[in-house]
């Protein structure tokens, strides 16, 4: 996750860093088929899901809220701490760590030339800004297959929390490959009750996906992701933490899949309106 892409819920939250994820792995997902059975969701599940997905996407529609962070970005080829600021143009990271030790000074000038780079370049933020609408659409289709691509049941209830459920639904139709691979997983969602937001889902591989027999690749069962989201202050939710652990091979032994965790803390409203403000903002923290 090298990319200054946004996590908010929705429209650039959990479904959106699940579907950026298991894109890669998506397509081997074609020749798989899920398991046949006759069954639904307990409806008051079904029913705090759709709530829950309502609320979220209202959500979207008023929160316009910008922050700044740290951002701990791991993966076996870097594990790298970011100093992040949004705006109303993007979002900008510089990397003020990497391998558990402070950049060097040749390594903060590269941020500090990439970063100019990329405020002066009008043609890249428009391809990330079409990137961006093209995730966001994606992650909302996503967000509204919820209550049809899975099975629902409530596992337990406190005053604060509702914690359900989920796995495959053998009657969901997926109408892509990055839908199919949702349409894979079955774990839990927490739903936290006052405003009903949702603030975990869980989930893994339910089983091992081969394509071609086994002959060009397979993905492994118990592939997890875990995606946390918290109140960072002024009752906005933003997503704390993402987890995704998905391995398997392909042709010639390749390893393919994701592993990345990512943590962000120090939540704070943005000073930033603009890409140039915020590199102002983050050359004067280097």
């Amino acid at each position: 996750m090298t990319n200054p892409v946004s996590l908010q819920w929705y429209p650039k939250d959990s479904m959106h860093a699940l579907r950026r994820h298991l894109a890669p792995v998506a397509a081997a997902l074609l020749l798989s088929a899920l398991p046949l059975a006759a069954q639904s969701s307990q409806p008051e599940a079904l029913q705090a899901l759709r709530t829950a997905v309502d609320s979220e996407i209202q959500a979207a529609n008023t929160d316009k809220s910008i922050w700044m962070y740290h951002d701990r970005d791991d993966s076996p080829d870097k594990k790298a701490l970011y100093d992040a600021i949004e705006t109303r143009q993007g979002e900008l990271r510089r990397m003020i760590e990497v391998n558990g030790r402070p950049v060097t000074p040749s390594e903060a000038q590269a941020e500090t030339q990439r970063i100019d780079e990329y405020v002066h370049d009008a043609a890249a933020q428009a391809k990330a800004r079409r990137n961006g609408a093209h995730d966001d659409a994606q992650a909302a289709s996503f967000l509204k297959m919820l209550p049809d691509a899975f099975i629902w049941t409530i596992a337990s209830q406190t005053p604060e929390f509702l914690t359900l459920n989920f796995r495959p639904n053998p009657r969901f139709d997926p109408p892509d490959m990055e839908a199919r691979v949702m349409g894979l997983m079955g774990g839990q969602m927490i739903i936290a009750r006052d405003g009903n937001r949702i603030r975990s889902l869980r989930g893994q591989l339910t089983e091992e996906v081969k394509f071609g027999f086994g002959l060009f690749g397979r993905l492994d069962k118990g592939g997890t992701f875990d995606i946390e989201r918290r109140q960072v202050g002024g009752g906005h939710w933003q997503i704390t933490e993402s987890h995704v652990h998905i391995g398997g091979k392909a042709l010639l032994f390749k390893t393919i899949g994701q592993q990345s965790d990512e943590v962000k803390t120090d939540w704070r409203p943005s000073p930033a309106e603009t890409l140039a403000a915020a590199e102002r903002v983050l050359n004067s923290q280097k």
